[in-house]
């Protein structure tokens, strides 16, 4: 039986856009446990077991991160994404699946997650899920899932749904990216090639649903049929937007992380000669 505290309606505004930057507990609070739990790891946790400082750039990297999820699902993007236009609900997504889980896992030092992964069961179950045919899987299934009309629909309509499916977006999407960017020994990277078909590979289901959206004849989701208009868009072209968005540069990111794993091999292999050089 669904519990009734996942059935709650969502509150549409009646009114035109206005920019506002609402703060919602529920967002606040995750950012700040992440946070919290990271400055612990990388400060006192860390001295206490006599480990180097984590580099800098980890810690840029991971506090980006923080930042938008505090964007994303806050102020005025999560207002236009829940209320008025699915284009900027698929900026959102792009944001939480694409952009967030990447800065994270880099801003993490292997010492921090090894000891996690040590544990036996932990370990069990992260290997698993970061098998690349599960990873990319589960990260493809949730996508398409959720765009399917009656899901997309409930999870407009209420509430408790739509944070339960945001939760889901950011975890399948983490485990996504961990198979080319773990920091751990005990869950390996990819090597430089199957991580760029894997890439590759991931982002055709992505690819195939903005398509669907983008080609189709007549609005799709009646949640957004019904909001207020805004910026001159009718349904039909709030859509066709919000299919290109995810379509050209969702295709654009995943394409510029092939790139990324191409040249950081080949840079890899260029060394390997003044590493050990011919003796003559």
């Amino acid at each position: 039986m669904i519990s009734p505290f996942l059935l709650l309606d969502t509150i549409r505004p009646t009114g035109p856009f206005e920019p506002d930057w609402d703060l919602h507990p529920s967002v606040v609070i995750g950012t700040a446990i992440l946070g919290g739990l990271y400055a612990y790891g990388i400060g006192p946790w860390r001295r206490r077991h006599g480990l180097l400082p984590a580099p800098p750039w980890r810690v840029l990297s991971y506090v980006t991160g923080l930042v938008i999820m505090l964007v994303s699902l806050n102020g005025p993007i999560h207002h236009l994404s829940d209320y008025y236009l699915f284009s900027a609900h698929m900026v959102q997504h792009l944001l939480l699946q694409l952009v967030l889980p990447p800065l994270l896992i880099a801003g993490l030092p292997g010492w921090l997650i090894e000891p996690l992964a040590a544990r036996p069961v932990v370990g069990r179950i992260g290997r698993a899920l970061a098998h690349p045919v599960v990873a990319g899987g589960l990260f493809g299934a949730t996508i398409a899932a959720w765009h399917v009309v009656p899901s997309y629909e409930l999870m407009m309509r209420k509430h408790n749904v739509h944070i339960v499916t945001h939760l889901l977006f950011m975890v399948t999407a983490v485990i996504m990216w961990w198979p080319v960017m773990s920091p751990i020994a005990s869950v390996p990277r990819l090597s430089p090639g199957l991580s760029m078909l894997y890439l590759f590979l991931v982002g055709i289901p992505m690819q195939a649903v903005a398509a669907i959206i983008t080609f189709a004849e007549q609005p799709l989701y009646q949640w957004y049929v019904e909001a207020p208009r805004t910026w001159g868009l009718s349904p039909l072209e709030d859509q066709q937007l919000g299919g290109l968005i995810m379509w050209v540069p969702g295709n654009l990111w995943m394409w510029g992380a092939i790139a990324l794993v191409f040249f950081k091999w080949a840079r890899q292999e260029a060394e390997v000669p003044r590493l050990y050089p011919e003796r003559g």
